[in-house]
């Protein structure tokens, strides 16, 4: 009898997290419960739909009715042609070839947001400022492969995230160091976006800019060397790399907080961040995050805080799919 009411409320349900190189599926089987997650390459399938059907195949899960996908991408309508992968598709016809009532899709930083709401503290590590004000907006920001900017604003049919292009504004120097990066990039590459710094490429461009400043071997470094080099003490130019990554992280992190009024925190995402976390809550980014003059006091009240946790596209997209059955 225990199953009525999961059946009733369409449990199990499927959400994925589909990336350039994997996607992600589990089963959420009760409400936030979420099991049997697995990753296929998604160069193993030639169709979403084959990389669904393996899923369900090997989960040995039939009879779903209800799905929601967060995926490394805009959606902009119907049709889904992935910037990073071969896969293209029309929503509504894979939800019809996959027999599902549901299929809503959402890019993956917005469904990064969603799960923002439903982290347990445990996988939040905070970086200064005080409470977060209930209810008030919140600022989501991630720097990994690219720069994912969105924000939490509450309704009354509970968080909702917005689905925006930030990590495309224009970046702001702060210093005069910076503005010789910028200067750098801006010769590279005609417009500087947040996201040509704040992203690991950006980290090995703002190396690459100082290396040809101080005319310095190696002229290029990947990411993860510099992280390296940055905390093992071997390399000083690679630290001052760090403290200005994280400077300038500050910088977009604390516009993004003014412009949303986000006194309910700011949430860092992404896959940069829990890689340097003990350095992190000492790093530049917090006095930088506050140094905004006449709103320092504002910027010093609002906590910062670190997602840590492991799948949060997963659970963003259970969210997502769980607003939608509820407002349909």
């Amino acid at each position: 009898m225990s199953s009525m009411p999961n059946k009733q409320a369409g449990y199990p349900r499927l959400v994925a997290d589909i990336g350039g190189t994997n996607a992600r599926f589990a089963l959420e089987t009760a409400p936030r419960i979420i099991e049997k997650a697995a990753v296929l390459p998604c160069k193993d399938y030639d169709t979403v739909t084959d990389a669904v059907r393996a899923y369900l195949n090997q989960s040995g899960t039939e009879g779903v009715q209800h799905a929601a996908f967060a995926i490394a991408n805009p959606i902009l309508g119907d049709w889904v042609q992935m910037t990073n992968h071969h896969w293209a598709f029309s929503i509504e016809t894979t939800r019809q070839t996959l027999g599902l009532d549901t299929l809503i899709l959402l890019n993956d930083f917005t469904a990064q947001a969603l799960a923002v709401t439903q982290t347990s503290s445990k996988d939040l590590m905070q970086v200064g400022g005080q409470e977060p004000v209930e209810f008030a907006p919140k600022a989501v920001i991630g720097p990994g492969t690219g720069l994912g900017v969105s924000g939490l604003v509450h309704s009354p049919a509970g968080w909702v995230a917005l689905a925006g292009e930030g990590g495309h504004t224009s970046f702001p120097p702060f210093d005069d160091m910076e503005v010789l990066i910028w200067q750098y990039a801006k010769n590279k590459y005609g417009h500087v976006s947040a996201e040509r710094f704040l992203s690991g490429a950006g980290l090995s461009l703002v190396y690459e800019a100082l290396a040809a400043k101080q005319k310095a071997k190696p002229a290029k470094l990947m990411p993860s060397e510099i992280t390296e080099k940055a905390l093992s003490g071997t390399s000083p130019l690679c630290r001052q790399t760090l403290d200005i990554f994280c400077a300038m992280l500050g910088t977009v992190a604390s516009n993004l907080a003014l412009t949303l009024g986000a006194r309910g925190g700011v949430y860092l995402c992404g896959g940069i961040i829990p890689r340097v976390l003990e350095y992190f809550k000492t790093s530049p980014f917090r006095s930088r995050f506050e140094n905004k003059g006449r709103f320092e006091a504002y910027l010093a009240a609002i906590p910062v805080y670190v997602v840590l946790s492991e799948f949060p596209g997963i659970s963003g997209a259970a969210a997502a799919l769980d607003n939608h059955l509820r407002n349909v």
